[in-house]
C-alpha cells in the first residue's frame, strides 16, 4: 500500500511522485520492448518474465515499506471511539479469540479454548456491543471471527441475537471450523440468521493437515470434504477457506485441492496466500520450513486460472458463484467497528485496536471503559491510499465516487500511483473507472498479502506488550 504522509514539506512530497515516475519508467520499458521488438537473439517470453518479475519485486519492496510506516499506532490523548456521525454503511465485527488448537500460520489474537475464560469474555462482549448503541452508532452487517466462533454455541447464539434486536443488520457472516459442521449447530446457525457461514479448511491433504496440526482435530480431507457436503445448501453462501504457497505443499497438493473444492460445488472459495507474521514465519521455519514468496505467482496463476470456468472472480482471491458477503469486508464497508479482544476497527478516517489481553478487556468492558488500547488518524492522502488499495481489490474502483466522499481528486493524488500501475499493465481506465486486468489481480494480491503481514506484525506487538503489561503488573 503505497501511503506518503501529506503532512511533508513539498519538496519531498514532490520528489515522492518523481520517484515514482522513475521507478514506472524503469519497470515498464520491459513490457514495451517485449511487445514491440524481438532483437539480439533475446526470447519475447524471457523479456515478458523479466518485466513481470521485476515488477513483482518493485510493488514487494514498496508495500512493505509503505505499510510499515503507516501500521504504526500512536499513544493518543483520547483512546474512545467517536460518537456516531454521518450515514456511511457500517460493519460490526466482533473477534472471539478462543481455539481448541492453535494453528503454526496463524497471527489472529487467539488462545487455547477454556470455558471458564470464554463465558465471562462474551458477557464482556455483549456489554461493549451496548456500548456502541449508546455512541449513537447502527450497523447493517454483522461478521464473526476468530478464533472460532462457534467455541460456544449458546454464548454466540445470544450474541448475535442481541446484535441483531439493536441494529439494522441485513447479513450476518461467521466462521467456524469443519469440526463444528454438525446438525446441531448448524440448525443453531440457521435459525440465529446467519447468510454466510465461512469454514477455515486451508487445504485437503493429509499430510499438510498434519503438519499444521489440524489432522488429529479436524480430520482428514475425505471427512472434511463429507462435512461440508452436508453444510452445502442451508445457508445463502457456505464459502471455503483455502491456503497456498506452504512450505511443504507442491503445485499437485494445490491440484488435488482445486479438483476436490470443485467437484464440491460449493458457494464461495476464498483462496489465501500464507501471509503470516515475522515472528510466525520463524515459528514456521522451525516446524515446516522456510517461507518462499518466489512461488507464489506459480500457484495463485493456476488457481485462478482453474476456477475461471466455475466461478466468478470477487476480489484477487475470493471466488464467486454468485454476489455475496466476503472475507474482506473493507472492500463492501468503508467504515467497519472492532469489538472483542484484539479486533481493529476503522471508523471516520481512524484505526483503532482493542487490548489484546483477554482479561484486561474484561475489567475495562465491565467497568464502564470502551477497551480501546491504540489508535492511528489517517491524513487525507493516507485514506485516499486505503481506498485505492481495498476498493480495487474488489477489482473495480469509481472515482467520481471517491472523489465526492473527500472532497478531492484522487486521480491527481494518487497520480505516481496509478501511472505505475498503469505502465505495468495492472490497471486500466474506463470511463469513470479504475479496473484490474489479470495480471492487475496478482499484483493487488501481493499488497494486500504485505498489508495483512503488516498488520499481523502489529498484532505480534500488541500480544507481546500485553504479555509484558501483565507480568510487570
Amino acid at each position: 500500500m503505497f501511503f506518503a504522509d501529506q503532512r511533508m514539506p513539498r519538496k519531498k512530497s514532490e520528489q515522492y511522485g518523481q520517484d515514482w515516475g522513475i521507478i514506472a519508467k524503469f519497470v515498464s520499458k520491459p513490457y514495451h520492448f517485449a511487445e514491440t521488438r524481438i532483437g539480439n537473439h533475446m526470447r519475447l517470453d524471457f523479456l515478458r518474465e523479466y518485466a513481470y518479475v521485476l515488477a513483482e519485486k518493485v510493488i514487494t519492496h514498496a508495500a512493505r515499506k509503505k505499510n510499515e510506516q503507516c501500521l504504526r499506532f500512536f499513544p493518543s490523548e483520547s483512546l474512545s471511539v467517536p460518537r456516531r456521525s454521518g450515514n456511511v454503511p457500517t460493519l460490526l465485527y466482533m473477534h472471539i479469540p478462543f481455539c481448541e488448537e492453535l494453528c503454526p500460520y496463524c497471527s489472529f489474537n487467539r488462545v487455547t479454548f477454556q470455558e471458564d475464560a470464554a463465558r465471562p469474555y462474551f458477557a464482556a462482549l455483549r456489554k461493549e456491543i451496548l456500548m456502541y448503541k449508546d455512541l449513537g452508532y447502527d450497523f447493517n452487517a454483522l461478521y464473526v471471527g476468530g478464533g472460532t466462533p462457534t467455541i460456544l454455541m449458546d454464548e454466540l447464539s445470544e450474541t448475535v441475537r442481541l446484535v441483531k434486536s439493536l441494529y439494522s443488520i441485513g447479513e450476518v457472516s461467521i466462521e467456524t471450523n469443519p469440526n463444528h459442521l454438525t446438525p446441531g449447530n448448524l440448525d443453531v446457525l440457521k435459525a440465529i440468521g446467519v447468510n454466510r457461514l465461512s469454514v477455515g479448511v486451508q487445504t485437503f491433504d493429509d499430510a499438510l493437515l498434519k503438519a499444521l496440526n489440524r489432522y488429529h482435530k479436524y480430520g482428514s480431507g475425505q471427512e472434511i470434504g463429507e462435512r461440508l457436503a452436508y453444510a452445502q445448501g442451508i445457508f445463502h453462501t457456505l464459502n471455503v477457506d483455502l491456503m497456498f504457497n506452504f512450505p511443504m505443499q507442491t503445485i499437485e497438493m494445490l491440484d488435488k485441492d482445486l479438483e476436490i473444492i470443485i467437484s464440491l460445488g460449493v458457494d464461495q472459495i476464498t483462496y489465501y496466500p500464507l501471509m503470516s507474521s515475522s515472528r510466525t514465519q520463524k515459528k514456521m521455519q522451525q516446524d515446516l520450513g522456510g517461507v518462499s514468496y518466489s512461488r507464489g505467482r506459480e500457484f495463485y496463476t493456476r488457481l485462478a486460472e482453474t476456477l475461471a470456468s466455475h466461478y466468478k472472480a470477487t476480489t484477487a482471491w475470493c471466488f464467486s458463484r454468485s454476489d455475496t458477503m466476503i472475507d474482506e469486508y473493507a472492500v463492501n464497508y468503508e467504515e467497519y467497528a472492532g469489538l472483542g479482544s484484539g479486533a481493529i476497527g476503522h471508523i471516520g478516517g481512524t484505526a483503532y485496536a482493542n487490548t489484546f489481553d483477554i482479561e484486561a478487556y474484561i475489567r475495562k468492558v465491565n467497568a464502564g471503559i470502551l477497551p480501546v488500547a491504540a489508535k492511528r488518524d489517517f491524513a487525507m492522502r493516507e485514506r485516499l491510499c486505503y481506498e485505492f488499495l481495498m476498493k480495487l481489490f474488489g477489482l473495480r474502483l469509481n472515482l467520481s465516487s471517491v472523489n465526492a466522499k473527500h472532497g478531492v481528486n484522487m486521480y491527481y493524488q494518487l497520480w505516481p500511483e496509478i501511472l505505475f500501475f498503469r505502465l505495468v499493465r495492472g490497471l486500466t481506465k474506463e470511463g469513470d473507472e479504475l479496473a484490474l486486468t489479470k495480471r492487475g489481480q496478482y499484483y493487488w494480491l501481493l499488497m494486500m498479502r504485505e498489508f495483512f503481514i503488516g498488520v499481523n506484525n502489529f498484532r505480534d506487538y500488541c500480544r507481546a506488550q500485553a504479555n509484558t503489561n501483565r507480568e510487570t503488573a
